[in-house]
């Protein structure tokens, strides 16, 4: 049984610190980036951050990712980041609700010199996801999480065999223990929705806010 705490501690601010030390730099753009983002722009703690940053774009090498689909660009910290870990030839669809971010996002991604292999798409991501062509080597979700379920179900099928997924916020401040909102209701319900998928495997880390990883095993036929 897992015991209720209060008030919910993932990561200790100490830990956190230490691990953002030992962790390879930010380049000069996404500093800029990182303080734009906390100066300028709404809810700057939905911005993905120095380490799972550096971690997103370890695994988009690590993988050898050639093609990769964000749902949720926010202000292009972790599109920056994916980006990162592709070769020259590689691409990245990133989808983005909010208009009102599009000048700020392609700013910073010409800024970063990966814009030619980012295509930004903004609008509902349950609009878009359907119109892009799959397959995907990697796919990372951080965007409605009332809606993690309804995106997997409809980008599953994009995903090539052995393929990965991430996604962010699996943890929810430690909400999942006890989720008692929408938000927290739906990211359990998630969770619970990727146990008991027999197409994948997964491991649910507790890096900044929780990532769950997905691998979706070879034997899965991939369709269009």
């Amino acid at each position: 049984m897992i015991m209720k705490k209060d008030p919910y501690v993932i990561v200790d601010e100490d830990v956190q610190e230490y691990a953002e030390q030992h962790t390879s730099p930010e380049n000069e753009v996404l500093q800029e980036l990182y303080r734009y983002t906390n100066l300028h722009v709404m809810y700057p703690r939905m911005l993905s951050g120095h380490v799972l940053g550096s971690f997103l774009r370890m695994v988009s090498q690590m993988i050898k990712a050639k093609r990769i689909l964000e749902i949720g660009t926010y202000t292009g910290y972790s599109t920056i980041c994916l980006a990162g870990g592709l070769p020259e030839d590689g691409e990245l669809h990133t989808i983005e609700m909010n208009p009102e971010l599009e000048e700020i996002i392609r700013k910073f991604l010409v800024k970063s010199g990966y814009d030619h292999k980012i295509h930004l798409h903004i609008g509902d991501a349950m609009d878009i996801i359907p119109e892009l062509n799959g397959p995907f080597d990697l796919v990372f979700m951080d965007a409605d999480k009332k809606l993690y379920a309804d995106y997997y179900v409809h980008l599953f099928d994009k995903v090539r065999p052995g393929g990965f997924i991430l996604v962010d916020n699996a943890l929810w401040d430690g909400r999942v223990l006890d989720p008692d909102d929408r938000e927290s209701k739906a990211i359990a319900a998630f969770n619970d929705l990727i146990q008991q998928d027999q197409r994948v495997e997964n491991v649910l880390l507790t890096v900044r806010d929780g990532v769950m990883l997905v691998r979706k095993k070879k034997n899965i036929k991939y369709k269009i």
